[in-house]
């Protein structure tokens, strides 16, 4: 077994209530390396918390999830945006997208990447599975991004095929593979590929994975390989998905990486909007694209054997600003010198401390800002809101418990009378004006039309 990690790995402080330091840029020394544990971030596209077993759903199975949680930390209360690519620039830039999102598909130029940050201390980094961070309009390869070697789906280089005779594009070639290719197989195979080579040196695995975003075809273990039913196809989707989840912990556990490797698990959204779930009593419809917790509430499992305590489950409030401190805080790297970004990290609960708790999270929502008109759920006015573990408050005045009407159908009066809105309604209001007022990122006079309010089913 390699045996790189030793008793004294050193732990970092969690920063400040707001702008937080997220990670310095060190420079790679062999020793440093030696103690350095692996880290393998998966996110899975388009699924919410209710397609999951271990979340309590009797619809889906995922067993090899279910196992990761058993064995580590389950996260209750995790969000991220509602829709795939604002999500991937949160997530790898630790900020939430009022500081730095500029469109759909695009990756803001010159903004770090938590891949960058591990790649200058001496990590070897892989990604694999959906880029759709670069157009002709912008963004970044996932070179410049940070990554040492790619296979990815949603390049300028690839068409719009992802799952069967997919088109994949790998360390700047596109891959010529037969008609009984599957993506998701393709992408896995190169990660454990990566994973065998670099066994001797710490490692950065990001798995955006292909799965299980829309069109919903067959995968090669269902029953029926020319079904054409989306809810049946899409539930052996996320048996699959959990199965290639799964391919990666046992190419972990085959190489003795097991032990030294940390495991982060969520999703990039809500559930697709034409699919309906079944969870604990009751019918969910996605909610992909919506600002309601149906399209922001996320699966988030972290497992590390031997150093997070087993059978947790946590009702922190997450935000996906929060993954780069974290990772950055378990591999014992520096913060960064200068405040950039809004996230903090939640590696102390994952040791089953308290850590910082957040009182509440912030979200920014501007998917296409140049789109002809803004009328549905992907095209869709610029909105700021502000939430804790019930109430919900937007930058247009209406607040909404989420709790007892999760669609967010009836705003709160202002004048209500009950004083846990009323007080939620200050806290968050508070929270709002902390932020930026629009999208620095945004050039406001490409944008057509004025704000709105949130767009609603």
């Amino acid at each position: 077994m390699n045996m790189r990690l030793s008793s004294n790995r050193g732990v970092f402080p969690v920063f400040g209530v707001l702008i937080l330091a997220l990670t310095q840029i060190p420079q790679p020394t062999s020793a440093a390396q030696e103690d350095r544990p692996n880290i393998v971030l998966i996110m899975a596209d388009d699924i919410g918390f209710e397609c999951f077993s271990t979340y309590g759903s009797q619809e889906y199975s995922t067993p090899r999830l279910d196992a990761l949680a058993a064995d580590g930390i389950r996260f209750d209360n995790c969000h991220s945006t509602p829709l795939c690519t604002p999500s991937r620039v949160n997530l790898m830039s630790g900020k939430s997208n009022v500081f730095n999102y500029q469109d759909f598909g695009i990756y803001p130029k010159g903004e770090p990447t938590f891949a960058q940050h591990f790649k200058a201390a001496g990590y070897a980094t892989a990604v694999a599975g959906k880029w759709q961070l670069l157009t002709g309009k912008g963004g970044i390869s996932p070179t410049e991004a940070g990554f040492d070697t790619y296979c990815l789906w949603n390049t300028p280089r690839t068409n719009r095929e992802r799952y069967w005779d997919p088109s994949l594009e790998q360390d700047g070639k596109l891959l010529s593979l037969s008609e009984e290719a599957y993506g998701p197989d393709i992408c896995t195979e190169f990660l454990i590929d990566f994973i065998v080579d670099n066994a001797d040196e710490p490692f950065l695995v990001y798995f955006p994975m292909i799965l299980v975003h829309n069109p919903f075809p067959p995968t090669p273990d269902s029953e029926d390989r020319g079904s054409k039913d989306n809810k049946q196809n899409f539930i052996d989707m996320v048996n699959y998905m959990d199965k290639c989840v799964g391919r990666i912990v046992d190419a972990l556990q085959a190489n003795g990486l097991r032990d030294e490797t940390l495991v982060i698990f969520t999703g990039d959204n809500g559930t697709n909007s034409v699919l309906t779930s079944e969870f604990q009593g009751r019918q969910i419809r996605g909610g992909k694209g919506y600002t309601h917790d149906y399209g922001t509430h996320v699966p988030l499992i972290a497992n590390w054997p031997g150093r997070i305590p087993k059978a947790q489950v946590n009702n922190d409030l997450i935000c996906f600003s929060d993954f780069y401190p974290t990772m950055v805080e378990a591999a014992g790297l520096k913060p960064k010198e200068i405040s950039d970004g809004d996230g903090w990290s939640f590696w102390p609960q994952c040791l089953g401390k308290p850590g910082k708790k957040r009182e509440w999270i912030y979200g920014y929502y501007f998917p296409r800002p140049y789109a002809a008109k803004f009328d549905d759920m992907y095209n869709h006015w610029e909105v700021r809101y502000a939430r804790d573990a019930r109430y919900k408050l937007y930058d247009n005045g209406q607040l909404y418990d989420t709790i007892s009407d999760v669609l967010e159908k009836q705003a709160i009066a202002e004048d209500d009378t009950n004083q846990p809105a009323k007080q939620a309604r200050q806290r968050l209001q508070e929270a709002l004006d902390s932020y930026p007022d629009s999208g620095i990122g945004v050039d406001y006079r490409r944008v057509k039309g004025t704000r709105q309010s949130k767009f609603q089913e």
